[in-house]
């Protein structure tokens, strides 16, 4: 469980990043147009139910509107939507996270600061910043009363929020 603790963590971080409620690898939505040079307060929110993967679902909304997925990664996530992606350099995060080795149930909540760069198609020419917030609650498998702290959680349930201003 430490070893995955320890991947959760670094995927953590990752502001619009991390595990797939939706196929993964397949956009949820379309994007909805946007106005050229757009800028106001973008919102992300990612959600995973698995610990071993590097996929998430994620919906952006506020300059525009779109579903896809998000390709985490230790330092850098990959957010694709139907008609174009862009990157997401994000801190690794801070805060607390505690482990109870009697039930197995690891919890997590942290916060950081993520960039949007690399857009390609719809999204050529993103800027822009912001904070998040990442939130886990997983129980690991026992046997014999014991935690088994080197297997992938029973249960994983992974929400990242994040907001901030965008160039678009």
């Amino acid at each position: 469980m430490l070893k995955v603790r320890n991947r959760l963590l670094g995927a953590a971080g990752a502001v619009a990043a991390a595990g797939a409620i939706a196929v993964p690898g397949v956009a949820v939505a379309a994007a909805a147009p946007h106005t050229p040079r757009a800028t106001g307060i973008e919102k992300f929110q990612l959600m995973s139910a698995s610990a071993t993967s590097s996929t998430a679902s994620i919906i952006a909304r506020g300059v525009f509107i779109a579903g896809g997925v998000d390709h985490a990664g230790s330092k850098v996530d990959t957010a694709v939507f139907p008609g174009g992606s862009f990157k997401i350099v994000h801190s690794r995060g801070t805060g607390s996270q505690s482990f109870n080795p009697r039930t197995c149930l690891m919890t997590v909540n942290q916060h950081g600061t993520y960039k949007l760069s690399g857009g390609t198609g719809k999204y050529a020419g993103i800027s822009g910043s912001g904070t998040y917030h990442v939130s886990i609650l997983a129980v690991g498998p026992s046997s014999g009363g014991k935690c088994l702290k080197h297997k992938p959680p029973v249960a994983f349930q992974q929400f990242i929020r994040g907001a901030g201003p965008v160039k678009l």
